[in-house]
């Protein structure tokens, strides 16, 4: 277990120094975390075996989010990690009951069906008595040596005794990891699939700065032989939308680059707006980068479709206002102005060192989801208020609060 303490505390130094670009990279590299800390776990046959799994996959989880709590990607994967564990010991738990009653069941009717032999047999004895020949020839009958129905009960014990096998439930947990890491990585293909669908001839797409999934969105329409133009909003102060407009166009589409300024001057041009967030919270609000909340506003003043594409891994069964969830990050100033340009400002004075100007910079907005018309994600297509639905799905309720340790059960009964 040293070598996966090391591995874990590795990755929570990558993330603490924001060294994991991407919320897709980092749920990927979550998984495949938590798979190796699973196989590596060990346990001994007088425990719960599940419970041992969940406790250690907590305890990882705790301290992965506490490196970067504002990535929310880390946490849902923890949360979608252990939801597997428990449906796996619940659909183990199912099949041995299943196999027991039909093991049961089997036994009763070749019960029956000796009875019965033997009456037919006894009865048969009846109607043709055996001659005095076949009476001495015939060996003695030995008598049972127990009563059939105390070997059944006691098969039928033994039978319920066995508990599931930790490396039954190991290869299921790992099998179903794994699923989860393919996910990860196929879904945006899975969500360009059906840009055919969403994006029509002519039409005029408005997006903001840079989404890898939003790129393969919109190519993969040009792929289908749609032709329509995309006016891509900069994205300051990073400007990732120039990144993401030299693509578009080396692609073969029509692309326009607008200043994050210039968004309400052109939405009444644009057909639909498609753009990738940071994070989907329970009520079906987006975490977005900045500058996401005026073009929502924007598109609703002008009734243009706001299209969110995004993988389930960013689906955070977390509502914004839960004190868990870190909805912003201010990032360094000198992505606004360099130290040289505001240092004039500064008072260097011995004891002050008080800034006259102050740089803030934002990471994140927040849009609510009165203001989002559809979530496209790697299962389909969904509105705001499915969202919860769709949660429910992925996550178990006892997960939720995975910053918040759980009381003993005698401390738990006296605190009711």
């Amino acid at each position: 277990m040293a070598e996966v303490q090391g591995l874990v505390n590795d990755f929570a130094t990558k993330l603490s120094k924001r060294k994991v670009e991407g919320s897709r990279e980092t749920a990927r590299m979550t998984a495949e975390l938590l798979r190796t800390v699973i196989s590596q776990q060990k346990m001994t046959s007088s425990t719960n075996h599940a419970a041992v799994l969940i406790d250690a996959v907590r305890g990882v989880g705790r301290r992965l989010i506490d490196a970067n709590p504002v990535e929310l990607a880390v946490g849902n994967i923890v949360r979608r990690v252990l939801y597997i564990i428990r449906e796996e010991e619940l659909s183990l738990q199912a099949g041995e009951l299943t196999l027991s009653s039909q093991g049961s069941d089997r036994e009763i009717d070749e019960e029956d069906d000796k009875l019965f032999l033997s009456s037919a047999a006894t009865y048969q004895r009846i109607l043709h008595p055996p001659s005095l020949a076949t009476l001495l020839g015939s060996k003695p009958e030995t008598p049972p040596a127990c009563h059939p129905s105390a070997s059944r009960n006691h098969d039928i014990e033994g039978k319920a005794d066995k508990s599931p096998s930790s490396l039954t439930l190991k290869r299921h947990i790992m099998e179903a990891v794994n699923d989860l890491i393919e996910d990860i990585k196929t879904c945006h293909e899975q969500i360009a699939d059906q840009a055919v669908e969403l994006i029509h001839q002519h039409e005029v797409v408005l997006t903001l700065g840079h989404s890898r999934t939003v790129k393969k969105f919109l190519c993969a329409a040009k792929e289908k032989k749609r032709s329509f133009q995309v006016v891509v909003a900069e994205g300051a102060p990073k400007y990732l939308g120039h990144v993401l407009a030299k693509g578009l166009a080396a692609k073969g589409l029509q692309t326009t680059m607008i200043a994050d300024s210039s968004v309400f001057a052109m939405i009444s041009r644009v057909n639909m707006v498609v753009v990738g967030v940071h994070a989907v919270m329970a009520n079906g609000g987006v975490v977005a980068p900045v500058g996401m909340n005026m073009v929502a506003l924007a598109a609703r003043k002008h009734a243009v479709p706001f299209v969110v594409v995004a993988g389930t891994y960013k689906l955070c069964p977390l509502y914004p206002n839960n004190p868990e969830v870190l909805l912003n990050d201010m990032r360094c100033p000198s992505e606004l102005l360099s130290f040289g340009e505001f240092s004039d400002c500064v008072d260097f004075s011995i004891g002050s060192e008080a800034p006259l100007l102050h740089v803030l910079n934002p990471a994140f907005d927040y849009v609510p989801p009165e203001l989002v018309s559809l979530f496209v994600t790697d299962t389909g297509g969904h509105t705001p208020s499915f969202i919860y639905r769709l949660i429910s799905e992925f996550y178990s309720a006892d997960d939720l609060a995975l910053q918040q340790k759980l009381l003993p059960e005698s401390e738990h009964s006296n605190s009711i």
